[in-house]
């Protein structure tokens, strides 16, 4: 999430170097430095898709393949990640996640990798065009539909029951969870008092603003480092009446707080996965927090396989998730000095897969309106129509494919991380000391 003065749609929509068809459905695309492929079939199916390259992108770009090309394709090819991150043995894949742990731990490795590219891709879009794809609260991650829990069939997005609940139900149900798991209760008498509460990587303000209207006596601050997303945050603080949040725009990897200690509570909401250098991570997020802090950390994961989105990685890191990374549901808890797991939860990925159908349906028929604010946003930003256009489709793809691969397995191999961190014992003890040795003197 990375402040950006436009939308690059040089970058957003490349005319060079097109993908094949297999890229642009690659969702879940890495390639580790030691990665090794203990079975060929990957390779021969790529080498067929790729003798469509032009076609490929170029039908993906305007929108002629229907989703029941798409649909088969995308599961095809999520079977082919999956095969090409198996290094074909329980050693040589637990061999290769400690790899993968140890160069996020090395002492220079940045906090995160192509910041500016990823926030071109997705947070400086005009807030009026997801406004007509996502739901109300404007929740751009995942949602919960607890009528899924027992309505879940084998195969892809298409093959999953329909959820009873709407998306509008399913964002309040997810949101008021995190207030459960954080730690943040019911609203009781006080109201907040006492609360002070970080929404870090905010976002369209979704969890920031739930908490303001929950916790109207809390202090809440949200930090983006979008333009537009401060633009529509502070708008509906002014609409709402909210005098208890602050919006800081900035970048994480270079903003720090003046005052150290500040908040009870640090909630992030998809932000860690486009996060490198984990102890740094965790050790800055641990200075914020006061002697007895909470954090809430909401992230997508594979069930055992961590990686990357790399440069080469294809459509999805191209156009939607430059220098991402896949953690793993246990990832976080190889980095536990300065903040300690306290509790964690593995969510299906159904949830995610029925929240993407959901915007894709609404995407879809808000589209004559959707295709008109792109291509009124291309042409204020130095580019023509057909920019525009492009974004509308390969948004549309974006949801698709992103659908296809959360439902995968039943939503059992890709799904959502939820994990609540106290301050380790020794910076409490630290904390707690010099805010009594600061009292005394």
């Amino acid at each position: 999430m990375m402040t950006t003065q436009h939308t690059a749609y040089s970058r957003l929509h490349p005319q060079q170097h097109p993908s094949p068809l297999s890229e642009p459905l690659h969702l879940p695309a890495s390639r580790h430095t030691t990665l090794t492929m203990s079975n060929p079939a990957p390779v021969k199916q790529k080498a067929i898709f790729e003798s469509l390259t032009e076609y490929g992108e170029s039908a993906l770009d305007n929108g002629w393949l229907p989703d029941a090309v798409l649909r088969p394709v995308i599961r095809k090819l999520n079977r082919v990640r999956l095969a090409e991150i198996d290094k074909g043995t329980g050693a040589a894949n637990h061999a290769a996640k400690m790899d993968f742990i140890a160069k996020l731990g090395e002492p220079n490795r940045p906090l995160a990798e192509h910041q500016a590219k990823a926030n071109e891709q997705h947070y400086e879009v005009p807030t009026s065009f997801l406004k007509l794809c996502l739901g109300p609260r404007m929740k751009y991650s995942s949602c919960y539909y607890p009528s899924l829990e027992d309505s879940t069939r084998p195969g892809g997005a298409k093959d999953i029951k329909y959820a009873k609940e709407s998306l509008a139900e399913a964002e309040e149900v997810m949101l008021k969870s995190y207030c459960e798991k954080a730690g943040l209760g019911e609203q009781g008498p006080g109201q907040g008092e006492g609360l002070s509460i970080l929404d870090l990587g905010c976002g369209w303000g979704s969890l920031g603003l739930y908490l303001a209207e929950k916790y109207p006596k809390a202090s809440i601050k949200m930090l983006s480092n979008s333009r537009t997303q401060k633009v529509h945050i502070d708008g509906t603080c002014k609409e709402k009446g909210f005098g208890n949040v602050e919006v800081i725009t900035g970048d994480f990897t270079q903003f720090d707080f003046e005052e150290k200690e500040q908040f009870t509570h640090v909630l992030s909401i998809e932000m860690f996965e486009h996060m490198k250098g984990y102890p740094h991570l965790f050790a800055k997020v641990a200075t914020w927090l006061k002697p007895r802090g909470k954090v809430f950390i909401h992230v997508f994961v594979h069930k055992d396989t961590p990686y990357e989105f790399e440069d080469n990685d294809g459509w999805m890191s191209k156009h939607f998730f430059s220098g991402g990374t896949m953690p793993s549901l246990d990832l976080f808890t190889y980095f536990q000095k300065d903040l300690v797991l306290q509790k964690s939860w593995f969510i299906p990925g159904n949830h995610y897969a029925q929240t993407l159908e959901s915007w894709l349906r609404l995407q879809d028929s808000n589209k004559t309106e959707g295709m008109r604010l792109l291509e009124e946003d291309a042409e204020q930003k130095g580019f023509g129509k057909d920019e525009g256009r492009k974004s509308f489709y390969r948004f549309r793809v974006f949801f698709l494919a992103c659908a296809e691969f959360f439902a995968m397995d039943r939503g059992e191999t890709w799904g959502l991380g939820h994990y609540l961190y106290v301050i380790s014992r020794r910076l409490s003890d630290i904390g707690w000391l010099t805010a009594h040795i600061v009292f005394v003197f």
